[in-house]
């Protein structure tokens, strides 16, 4: 756990402490923000979703008790998660979100062998940066399934899909970033679920 939270600073944060604040948003902005650009799907997006969520974790702040190490932090996710998901029910994209069979014609036919082949791993920017370009469902159910650890009867029940459903957008997920991995897929602008 970082020092900066132990229950001492975090006593300051909910009394309001303006450099309490100004240490803890500039503790904390980088990594939230990497959430946030998973989710979103432009720069300004993510910037917008962490303003909304910081904001929403100052407001929590009153409700929020220390329960050891870890959980200060573990708590903010969870807030610019739902955030992030509540602005994606606030544009009626998770409610009328088209969960595709199929991206561009032949995209997500593979053999066995390709799907097994593991790719060089991309470096961490590009990789959220390929992930950002998933289509919608594509990059909601595998951002809640592998960076959020959510089963996937959370993610039915949270996305109103079937448990089905989201296993077979995460596999589909996968495949594509394989595919744009090994060079297969040049291109992953293909978010535009409409």
């Amino acid at each position: 756990m970082h020092k900066l939270f132990e229950p001492s600073f975090i006593k300051r944060l909910k009394k309001g402490d303006r450099q309490a604040i100004t240490d803890w948003y500039d503790q904390s902005a980088p990594s939230l923000l990497g959430v946030c650009m998973r989710y979103g799907t432009s720069t300004q997006d993510a910037e917008d979703l962490l303003h909304n969520g910081m904001l929403k974790i100052l407001a929590g702040l009153p409700r929020f008790n220390y329960q050891g190490p870890g959980r200060f932090e573990g708590w903010m996710k969870r807030i610019i998660v739902n955030t992030a998901l509540n602005h994606l029910r606030a544009e009626s994209k998770i409610k009328n979100l088209r969960f595709e069979e199929e991206i561009h014609g032949n995209a997500l036919t593979d053999t066995p062998d390709e799907v097994d082949e593991l790719p060089p791993a991309p470096e961490p920017e590009e990789l959220i940066e390929w992930i950002r370009h998933l289509p919608l469902g594509y990059r909601t159910v595998l951002n809640l399934y592998v960076f959020e650890g959510y089963t996937h009867k959370e993610i039915a029940d949270e996305l109103n899909i079937s448990e089905n459903t989201s296993k077979s957008q995460l596999s589909k997920a996968r495949v594509l970033l394989r595919k744009r991995a090994s060079g297969k897929l040049v291109n992953l602008e293909l978010q535009k679920n409409g």
